[in-house]
């Protein structure tokens, strides 16, 4: 059987790209959200670092993160991510203990 995973992602805009990334990000969220094996998907911004993007989210498996990685709105994303990352993005799907 599957178990839940939680993913932590980190994008990190080029200079002057952080506009560009967070609207990408957020035309991500809602439909990400909708995914029926989803139960969190949160980004968030750096406040330490204004152009480092954190993503933290819970997939119902490995194969629902799969899954979602194939999606129209995921691979937009991750279309209009290329010109504009510092580095590639940073993905951790992490398993719980206990």
């Amino acid at each position: 059987m599957s178990k839940q995973i939680t993913v932590v992602a980190i994008a990190e805009a080029r200079p002057g790209c952080e506009a560009q990334v967070e609207a990408a990000i957020a035309a991500c969220v809602p439909p990400s959200r909708a995914e029926a094996s989803n139960d969190a998907y949160v980004p968030h911004r750096d406040s330490a670092n204004p152009s480092r993007f954190v993503f933290v989210e819970r997939w119902a498996s490995r194969e629902a993160l799969a899954e979602h990685e194939k999606t129209a709105h995921f691979q937009a994303m991750a279309r209009s991510f290329a010109p504009l990352l510092a580095r590639p993005l940073e993905v951790m799907i992490l398993d719980p203990i206990g």
